[in-house]
């Protein structure tokens, strides 16, 4: 499990980030616009919970 998480925490990181900035900036203009933003939230939160959840487990693997 650990070196799973080890794996998406090094490898993916970067990509989740850049989804997630993706996917913010994009809801920032639709709500702007007053669009429809549910694909936009539904991969920010994603993205998000695939972040903290790496950290998290990557935390609790350090000691």
């Amino acid at each position: 499990m650990f070196a799973f998480a080890g794996n998406i925490g090094f490898f993916f990181m970067p990509i989740l980030c850049i989804i997630f900035c993706l996917n913010l900036i994009s809801i920032l203009k639709k709500v702007k616009k007053d669009e429809d933003t549910a694909v936009n939230t539904f991969w920010l939160t994603v993205s998000f919970t695939l972040i903290m959840w790496s950290i998290a487990i990557i935390g609790v693997g350090a000691f």
